[in-house]
């Protein structure tokens, strides 16, 4: 089979000048760019200069003499085939594009979110963008340590956002790929930045409580009061409340796995009027035989009118009737999450609480105010879902920070 340019260019760096194979995805990114910048497939005078002119103050010494050897290769393979015709370099998406479009199946047979599913596409292109435009069939492990590491060490990323791009890069070489990744001990790991989870006092949440209107109200009480995340809250369906034993089940979470958490007997009155409230969409949905609700994918596969039931219709529903991004289906999806997120920023604002707090501090202060209480982080553990016990531990820091138990030398004065 005849090689195409790009592997004989491979070839010619390798063999050539010696270039180590972990390598050369960098000096094609410098050709590639040396092509798009200068518009030249083939040399002509001076253009090598100007590239380097241009790239010289956006980049450190090492990287500008790299791309120099790069850009001279290249020339020189050039000049060494002698072919006018020769096309360019660019990179031939179409072989990843499938790679993508097999990803996207994947997750949705997995029933993974579409932000899940945004977050894995967006560093497999980055991953691919990196490799030099690779088949995706010859990258390699050597390619995976050098993307994560270039990650740390170019962009200083944070450590869940290395995390993030590695199980994105894992997921495509085990699922897609059929290949396996071991022994990342060279990676240069993003430094960890030990950060306290901010969180609010019960009196805070009290305050901010008392200011939110309508349902978003309940969803913050939800949130707070069951120790959820915002997403988990509001696609809460109706089959997942359990009023006789104030239990709620969370339906897919951290690994993918349900699991039940209390539900306070505070928010039920309020809960039973919100479920006979958004019955007249339930009912109207019905009026005008629209298509059910979201359900999980396996799920809508076998039993693809079970969307249409009253059970799996969601307790915080829209009032309207929007395009499923996936499915290209109108039907009703459940509240935005920007919409709460900027009444409990609102709420904050007007309590005049000096914090800057996103909604997920209500879930943090939920696991802090356990620990306060006395109750043991095992159980603590289930209620929020967490595998590993060590990431409940920090709030127990927390709480020891926050209630010290000790009295101040000033205290003791007798003035």
């Amino acid at each position: 089979m005849e090689k195409t340019v790009e592997e004989e260019l491979i070839t010619f760096i390798a063999e050539k000048f010696k270039v180590s194979s972990h390598k050369i995805p960098h000096y094609l990114r410098w050709i590639r760019k040396y092509i798009e910048l200068t518009g030249k497939t083939s040399f002509s005078d001076n253009t090598q200069d100007k590239f380097l002119k241009e790239i010289y103050s956006q980049y450190p010494a090492w990287q500008v003499e790299q791309a120099d050897k790069a850009v001279t290769i290249y020339i020189s393979f050039i000049r060494k085939n002698h072919d006018s015709n020769m096309k360019s370099l660019k990179l031939d998406n179409s072989v990843w594009k499938n790679v993508i479009l097999n990803m996207k199946e994947e997750k949705r047979l997995q029933n993974k979110s579409l932000k899940t599913e945004r977050s894995y596409i967006y560093w497999v292109k980055k991953f691919s963008e990196y490799s030099g435009s690779k088949i995706p069939g010859y990258v390699s492990q050597d390619d995976v340590k050098g993307f994560l590491t270039y990650l740390a060490v170019e962009h200083s990323v944070a450590v869940s956002t290395q995390k993030q791009a590695f199980n994105a890069i894992l997921f495509l070489f085990r699922h897609i790929l059929d290949k396996q990744i071991d022994n990342l001990d060279s990676v240069v790991r993003s430094k960890v930045k030990r950060r306290l989870p901010l969180v609010l006092s019960q009196r805070e949440v009290s305050e901010i409580i008392r200011r939110m209107k309508h349902s978003y109200r309940l969803m913050t009480e939800i949130i707070y009061g069951c120790g959820l995340r915002l997403s988990k809250c509001l696609s809460l369906r109706i089959k997942d409340v359990d009023f006789q034993n104030t239990i709620l089940t969370i339906r897919s979470g951290k690994g993918d796995k349900d699991r039940q958490t209390l539900l306070s007997t505070k928010v039920l009155p309020t809960l039973k009027k919100q479920i006979q409230d958004i019955r007249k969409y339930y009912e109207e949905d019905r009026f005008e035989d629209r298509p059910g609700v979201e359900l999980p994918r396996a799920l809508e596969r076998k039993f693809p009118n079970a969307g249409k039931e009253w059970t799996w219709f969601w307790v915080f529903p829209s009032a309207r009737i929007s395009v499923d991004p996936r499915s290209g289906i109108a039907r009703r999806h459940y509240m935005l999450t920007s919409s709460l997120q900027k009444s409990f920023k609102t709420a904050i604002g007007v309590s005049g609480i000096a914090k800057n707090k996103s909604i997920h501090t209500l879930a943090y202060s939920f696991a802090i105010h356990l620990v306060e209480s006395g109750y043991d982080i095992r159980t603590i553990q289930e209620l929020l879902g967490h595998s590993n016990v060590s990431t409940i531990m920090i709030y127990t820091h927390i709480s020891r920070c926050n209630k010290l138990g000790v009295i101040s030398p000033m205290d003791q004065l007798d003035f």
